[in-house]
C-alpha cells in the first residue's frame, strides 16, 4: 500500500515549500514518526516525520526543488513495490525526475540571497541535484568574491567599513508580516505592573518540595486564559462583516531562534494545569530551536505572549501577529523596593503590556483584561499542580 508525502501547509499564508535534504534515499527502510524530509518555506525550516512505517519506493521532487503546497514529494510503500528490484544489502527503486528549469529550480532562500547581493545565479555553479544551486553555493561564492559578490543594488553605495549581511528568508518575512501588521490594524499598547511575590514563593515552596522548578511564563498563561474567559472579545479577529470570537483558547508562544522569531501554539491552553503547561511550553521552544516541530504546531494561535522580560528588557510594545487583535508582552520579574501601606517593602514585580486592535478592543476593555491578568497573578492561593 502507497502513502502520499505531500508539501505540508507550514504556516497560514505560506503557498509554497523547499525541498532541502532527504534523509532517506529511495529503498530506504524508514520507521514511522522517524525524519524523512527538511522543508523550508518563507516562516520556517521544519524536518517532516514519515507518517508510516516501510520503504521509500521514490523520491518525486529532489533537494532543491521548490514547490506549491499540496505538491507530492515522494511515496512510501508499506510493502515493496511491483517495480522494486530486491538485492542482498538494499532495495533500489527508480531514479526520481529532476523538476524542470528556470526560475522554479531555485529555493526562497537561493533568490532571497541573491537579490541581497545583487547576484546573477546562472554565474553561480550548483552542486546539488541535477545541478541545481543550493544555499551553501550561494554563500560560498559570496565568500569567495570578498563579501558582496557582486556591487549593491542599484541606487545603493557601501562606504568603508560597511558590509551587507544578507537577509534569510525568516527575517524577510518577518519584516513583511510586521509591516503588514502595523499598515492592518490600528495598534495602541497599555502598560500594567504586577506584583509576582505570591508566584516566586509558590515556584520556592513548590522547589524545595518536590524538586520542580516552573517558570514564571506557564502562572502568566494561566493568568492570561483566565482573563480570556472573562473577556473572550481578546481571543478574536477582525473580519469587514463582524468580529469573530474563538471559542478555543490556543496561545501562541513567541520563540527567540538564532535567524528570528518562531511561534508554537500550545492548544486548548486553558483546559492545562501549570505542570503541563511548563512541560509543553519548555518541549515546543526546544523543537523549535531544533527544527522539530511538526507543521500544525505554528498554526491556529488564537492570543500570543512574548516574553521580552527574558533579555532583561522591562518595556515592550509587541506588534500583533495577524490575525488576532491582541499580544501580551512580559518584562523583566525582578525585585524593587515598593510603598505597602506607607511602608517600603522588597517585593518581586513585573511589568506586562498588551498590544491590541483598536478596531475590536476599545481601551477601557483592554485595561479590564489587563486589570484581571493582574489580578489573577496576585492571588493569593494557586491551584494544585496538575
Amino acid at each position: 500500500m502507497a502513502t502520499d508525502i505531500i508539501m505540508p501547509q507550514l504556516g497560514e499564508s505560506v503557498a509554497e515549500g523547499t525541498v532541502v535534504k532527504w534523509f532517506i534515499r529511495p529503498g530506504g527502510m524508514i520507521q514511522k514518526d522517524q525524519a524523512l524530509v527538511e522543508v523550508e518555506t518563507e516562516k520556517v525550516d521544519l524536518d517532516i516525520p514519515s507518517p508510516v512505517t516501510g520503504v521509500l519506493s521514490e523520491i518525486i521532487i529532489p533537494e532543491g526543488g521548490t514547490v506549491p503546497v499540496g505538491t507530492l514529494l515522494a511515496r512510501i510503500e508499506s510493502t515493496p513495490p511491483s517495480d522494486v528490484i530486491n538485492r542482498v544489502g538494499g532495495v533500489i527503486v527508480r531514479p526520481s525526475q529532476p523538476v524542470s528549469d528556470g526560475d522554479g529550480r531555485y529555493s526562497p532562500a537561493v533568490r532571497q540571497l541573491a537579490t541581497a547581493h545583487g547576484l546573477d545565479l546562472s554565474h553561480v555553479k550548483g552542486t546539488g541535484t541535477g545541478g541545481r544551486v543550493t544555499k551553501k553555493d550561494v554563500q560560498e561564492f559570496i565568500a569567495e568574491t570578498g563579501g558582496l559578490a557582486a556591487s549593491p543594488p542599484a541606487g545603493t553605495e557601501l562606504s568603508m567599513g560597511e558590509e551587507v549581511r544578507p537577509l534569510t528568508q525568516m527575517r524577510r518575512t518577518i519584516a513583511e508580516r510586521m509591516v503588514s501588521s502595523r499598515r492592518t490594524s490600528a495598534h495602541v499598547t497599555t502598560f500594567f505592573e504586577a506584583d509576582f511575590s505570591g508566584v516566586a514563593k509558590f515556584r520556592d515552596t513548590l522547589r524545595q518540595s518536590s524538586g520542580q522548578s516552573v517558570t514564571y511564563l506557564p502562572f502568566v498563561i494561566r493568568a492570561v486564559t483566565r482573563a480570556i474567559r472573562d473577556l473572550p472579545v481578546l481571543n478574536s479577529s477582525w473580519r469587514e462583516d463582524g468580529i469573530v470570537i474563538k471559542k478555543d483558547i490556543h496561545l501562541g508562544i513567541a520563540t527567540a531562534l538564532d535567524e528570528g522569531l518562531l511561534v508554537p501554539v500550545v492548544r486548548h491552553a486553558d483546559r492545562k494545569g501549570l505542570t503541563l503547561l511548563a512541560k509543553e511550553v519548555a518541549d515546543l521552544a526546544e523543537r523549535a530551536r531544533t527544527k522539530k516541530l511538526n507543521p500544525e504546531e505554528v498554526q491556529g494561535g488564537t492570543f500570543t505572549i512574548t516574553n521580552h522580560g527574558g533579555f532583561g528588557s522591562l518595556f515592550s510594545t509587541p506588534i500583533i501577529h495577524q490575525p488576532q487583535t491582541a499580544i501580551l508582552g512580559v518584562g523583566a520579574i525582578q525585585k524593587r523596593p515598593m510603598v505597602i501601606d506607607d511602608a517600603i517593602a522588597i517585593r518581586t514585580m513585573g511589568y506586562l503590556s498588551l498590544s491590541f486592535d483598536h478596531r475590536v478592543i476599545d481601551g477601557a476593555t483592554a485595561d479590564q483584561f489587563m486589570a484581571k491578568v493582574r489580578d489573577y497573578l496576585e492571588q493569593s492561593q494557586w491551584e494544585p499542580i496538575l
